[in-house]
């Protein structure tokens, strides 16, 4: 290998560039829909050494953490314009009014999300030292970096490393004990330890019986994790709640839906599907339809309630997605401002809307923008084209569903912050997901989504519902089983019974005290290994 970290190292300006993004583009083939995981052993294995280069080149601090923090850039803007190009689907919707931003889009939100790998890389580089130090140094960084990426501002944590490693029904239950992001440090620690074996040549970094084995215990923690999730899904409790829940796809192209005329087509559609079935409702508790199932105000709408009441049997709830317009008055009722969310609603079998629940995260330059009334006043306008832009809701908070156990609603991207899918103070029964993933087409962005909804159902234990306008739409039990679906691109409804929540996992005890430990104890190692002398074995 050390022939080869030679070659990677020597790589100077454009060449060291365009290899760090082909770096970070190839990480993109270990996540859904693929989950090819052995490929990070090629990526951040010459990762750690492009970094080496940049530690063998340069003796002053400033011009090495120049070099990691372009390393870390370019490694970054790959991953990421690899990861997110099916945000430009969106932008095809109305390409006629978005179209011209794909450029400035596709460059800006990599570039923008590759500035947690620069500070992850130049972080990296102040630890840098010999062998096996260098992967935890780097498991480390790239630790807290994506921490940050899920908390940041609005945060983004999306295909977070730590999914890599969680693509298999057995491997996905590590999920329930570690969380994500702590798993995303164990992930970069395994998948760069093999190469902290060996090193540039005159680097003198190379690693030595630690480093051997450091990368042969990873690998067999790996292979002991996997034991371990095919025991737990052996032992699976697999008993249900008894509630049985019917799930509507609808289909709906996104540049078609918003159109009036489609309107009452569309809402019929919904109906026709609610009761399809040689039996129709009988023995359905709960119907599911998606985010923003019907293109208008469904709780303004006396007639739309009124035709629901006809189709639900007594007992049967619909949860909806739909927008909802809320207007404050002041004491003298004079109206002082108009907001509108993207809600889900809970609707009884009289057409009455019994609970809702307004969205928290909402997406930027989707849902609203940053500085709304200034860039409107240039003539930009969010992709929803709902101008002043959804409101935020607040939460989260449990649902009340009747005849079911509580459930915590999660909107669209919702569902990918681990920290945020539940109310820490009262467990849900169940988590309830709508998203309309029509605005991506048939790229990777709803089978990542998808993945990401399935390890969440793991890490706290509930199950999920998830309804989807274009799919994926399924029943996933606590273990993250897809117990029924409806595929991307298909029309239809699946009925599937309510499994009953497993008891609450270590993950969703600890939480945040497992990741703060698991940076504490890579940081701990580290530590151990920089205070050994230069040139011993390690």
């Amino acid at each position: 290998m050390t022939a080869v970290a030679t070659w990677v190292a020597s790589l100077k300006g454009w060449r060291r560039a365009l290899f760090a993004v082909a770096l970070g583009a190839l990480s993109l083939l270990a996540f859904a829909p693929l989950h090819l995981w052995p490929v990070l052993f090629l990526t951040f294995g010459p990762l750690i050494w492009l970094l080496d280069g940049c530690h063998r080149d340069h003796r002053e601090l400033g011009a090495r953490l120049k070099c990691a923090g372009l390393v870390g850039f370019w490694f970054g803007f790959g991953y990421f314009l690899a990861g997110l190009y099916w945000v430009a689907e969106a932008f095809l919707v109305e390409p006629w009014r978005h179209g011209w931003l794909i450029p400035f889009v596709m460059t800006a939100l990599p570039s923008g999300m590759a500035l947690f790998f620069v500070v992850a890389a130049v972080l990296a580089m102040l630890m840098w030292w010999q062998g096996a130090a260098r992967a935890f140094a780097l498991a480390t960084a790239f630790g807290l970096a994506e921490y940050a990426r899920g908390h940041v501002l609005t945060g983004l944590p999306w295909n977070l490393v730590g999914y890599s490693i969680l693509g298999g029904g057995a491997m996905m239950q590590i999920a329930s004990l570690f969380g994500v992001y702590a798993l995303s440090l164990l992930a970069v620690l395994l998948f760069a330890s093999p190469a902290a074996i060996a090193a540039p040549e005159g680097s003198g970094l190379a690693g030595g019986r630690g480093a051997i084995a450091l990368a042969a215990s990873l690998l067999l923690l790996l292979g002991a994790g996997a034991v371990w999730g095919e025991r737990r899904l052996a032992h699976a409790d697999s008993a249900g709640t008894g509630i049985r829940v019917r799930i509507v796809q609808a289909d709906i192209d996104q540049a078609e839906k918003w159109r009036p005329e489609n309107s009452a087509e569309i809402f019929t559609d919904y109906l026709d599907l609610t009761k399809s079935g040689p039996t129709g409702l009988n023995g359905i508790a709960l119907v599911v339809w998606p985010e923003t199932a019907v293109p208008f105000l469904l709780a303004d709408s006396p007639e739309a309630l009124s035709l629901i009441a006809e189709v639900l049997p007594e007992g049967t709830s619909l949860l909806v997605g739909s927008a909802r317009l809320v207007e404050e008055r002041d004491a003298q009722g004079t109206l002082t401002a108009t907001r509108i969310y993207n809600s889900l609603l809970v609707i009884g079998d009289k057409g009455e809307v019994l609970d809702g629940y307004d969205k928290i995260h909402l997406v930027p330059f989707g849902e609203y923008l940053p500085f709304q009334d200034f860039l409107e006043s240039l003539g930009l306008m969010q992709l929803t084209g709902v101008r002043g832009g959804f409101s935020a809701g607040t939460g989260p908070r449990l649902l009340a569903v009747p005849g079911a156990p509580p459930a915590s609603p999660l909107i669209c991207y919702e569902i990918i912050f681990p920290d945020d899918v539940v109310d820490i103070s009262e467990r849900p029964g169940w988590l309830l997901n709508i998203t309309n993933d029509a605005w991506f087409g048939s790229s990777a962005g709803p089978s990542q989504h998808f993945h990401q909804a399935r390890v969440r159902a793991v890490e706290q234990g509930p199950p999920v519902v998830r309804a989807a306008n274009t799919g994926i739409s399924a029943m996933i039990d606590p273990y993250g089983r897809i117990l029924a679906e409806i595929d991307l691109g298909e029309k239809g409804a699946i009925d599937s019974e309510l499994p009953k929540a497993v008891p609450q996992t270590l993950f969703a005890r600890l939480g945040i005290l497992i990741e703060i430990s698991m940076i504490g104890l890579a940081f701990a190692c580290w530590l151990v290994l920089r205070v050994q002398p230069i040139g011993a074995s390690y």
